[in-house]
This record gives C-alpha cells, structure tokens and sequence, in this order.
C-alpha cells in the first residue's frame, strides 16, 4: 500500500519521484500489487487524531498502472457511497480496460461520517447502498439495465466495456456481518482487518486480534461461500504485526512476521498488505529492499 503519510508533505517527500517510479519500483522489487486508499475530504479532527490524507484513487492507480507492467493496482478501499455508482462503474471500467486487466476494486461502506457529510453522501444507509450499488456497477459493465430503489436506470449503455469478464474483482472491506454477507454472496475478496476492541468501536466493527479468530472467519465464510457453489475468496490482511512499521524501520516488522507468513496462508490469507511508514522516497527505496529481501526473495 502506497504510504499515506507521503501525500500531506509530497513535494517534499517524493524527493522528485513520480507515483509511476514508485510503483515501478514496487514491481521490480517482485511485489504483486499497488493499493490507494481514499479520504476525498477528511475533517480536520479525524485527521488530528491518526487520519491521513488521500490521493484520487483512479488518478494515482491511472499513473502507476501506466508505469507498470505486472502488479496489479487496487483500491484500498474505496468507498462506495462517495459517488454514484456509475461513475465508479465508469473509472473502474477504464483502469481496468486501459492497465490490460489488472485492476481490482476494493471497497467498503465506510464509517466516517462527517467525510460523508461534507460530500452529500448518505451515511445513514450506507450499507444498503452499497449493496444496491455493487449490483449497479455488475448492470454497468455487463451493459444491462439496473432495477434498484435508489439507482434503477434503463436505456442507458456505458463504452468501452471493462477487459475483465464480468468487471474487475471487488473485494470487501471490514469486520461485520454485512461485509462477510457481501463476501460470501457477491464479491470476490475480503479485507477483514486487525482491531483492538477500541478501534473496533471506532470502525463499527467487531474486534480481530489473532490469527486464529481470523482463520475461524476466514473458514466460516468459505465454508458458506461453498455451500453456494462459489470458491474460496481472495483474503488481504494487514498483519497484527504492522505496529512494528511505525518507527519508519522495517527490520523489526520483517522479523516478527516473516515467521508467522505459513501461519497467515494456513488461515486462509492470500494477500498481505503492507503499508511501510517511510519518511521519503529515499526511505521507501530502503524499505522495500528490506521487504522484498526478507518476505519475498526468503
């Protein structure tokens, strides 16, 4: 995951870089994906108390698919009731059309209120939205009308169609119930992520603290997923160990979680996400060295 720290201070931090030369380093370093989170317009205390700034998703990933070659580029996350579904439809579409493929939409009902507020977003009913909205985004891409209470549409047609058939992987974000839910009938991946039960009340969601509980959930939701005839889900995880990654020094991250990696598949993990806390380019060069060196090339 691109380090969001580096957006509020980019002029000084990229040291001149590009979003493509990141990413393009990312891919080098043997990497398989380059995820964007999103806060169009986050309030001032939120930010104030550990929030952070966003890049566009579909401008940054635009610029790092254009770059690369390999890796795919996700959004993580995405959230969906920021916008109308057809115009989400529309850039996800075009990213995955114009990067051959390699996009995967990653999104989540979202939980801070006030960005929804700023936005004219409806927060109230976000997640019944979202669910409305998924199928929206499907109608869009399939080119077929959607029938739905709050974006029924007909008569209306969306060109060039995305690469992917049937549209890019959508993966779901969060703890709940209603994101398992989605996991299980409609999506094609899952990011559930570590919380203590403090930030769990902060995200409205449950508490995650060991690999264990994550692997319950994990089997739990492809057991059901099964039982519709439908494979296992892709899981991105955000390892417990991610603290480590504060102090700017990766060395002490990649020591505590390069032997936990079995463990993490054996839960049922597909994908690990990883967000360095490097202070510059320069530092992010670094870091992915002692990434790559340590949990990939090990």
């Amino acid at each position: 995951m691109f380090p969001m720290r580096a957006v509020k201070h980019w002029n000084q931090w990229s040291e001149g870089a590009a979003i493509g030369d990141i990413a393009r380093l990312v891919e080098e370093a043997g990497f398989d994906g380059f995820a964007m989170s999103e806060h169009p317009y986050p309030d001032k205390k939120w930010l104030a108390s550990g929030g952070h700034h966003a890049f566009d998703p579909f401008v940054s990933l635009s610029f790092a698919a254009a770059a690369t070659s390999r890796i795919r580029v996700m959004t993580y996350i995405l959230v969906s009731g920021y916008r109308s579904p057809f115009l989400t439809a529309k850039g996800a579409a075009s990213l995955d059309l114009l990067s051959g493929g390699r996009f995967t939409l990653g999104t989540g009902a979202g939980y801070l209120r006030a960005e929804f507020e700023a936005l004219g977003a409806d927060f109230g009913h976000r997640g019944a939205l979202l669910d409305e909205a998924i199928s929206a985004w499907r109608a869009a891409w399939a080119g077929i009308d959607h029938d739905g209470p709050a974006f029924g549409a007909s008569g209306h047609v969306a060109l060039p169609p995305p690469l992917t058939p049937g549209g890019p992987p959508v993966w779901i974000g969060g703890n709940s119930d209603a994101a398992q839910r989605r996991v299980i009938e409609v999506a094609d991946g899952w990011m559930p992520m570590a919380a203590s039960g403090e930030l769990a009340t902060i995200t409205r969601s449950r508490p995650l603290e060991d690999i264990g509980t994550l692997g319950e959930w994990v089997a739990a939701v492809n057991k059901r997923r099964g039982e519709l005839d439908r494979g296992p889900a892709d899981v991105s995880f955000v390892p417990f160990e991610s603290d480590l990654l504060a102090s700017g020094d990766c060395t002490a991250y990649t020591t505590a979680v390069q032997p936990r990696l079995d463990d993490y598949a054996a839960a049922g993990v597909t994908w690990i996400t990883i967000e360095p806390a490097s202070r510059s380019f320069s530092d992010f060069r670094t870091d992915i060295d002692v990434l790559a060196s340590r949990l990939i090339n090990r």
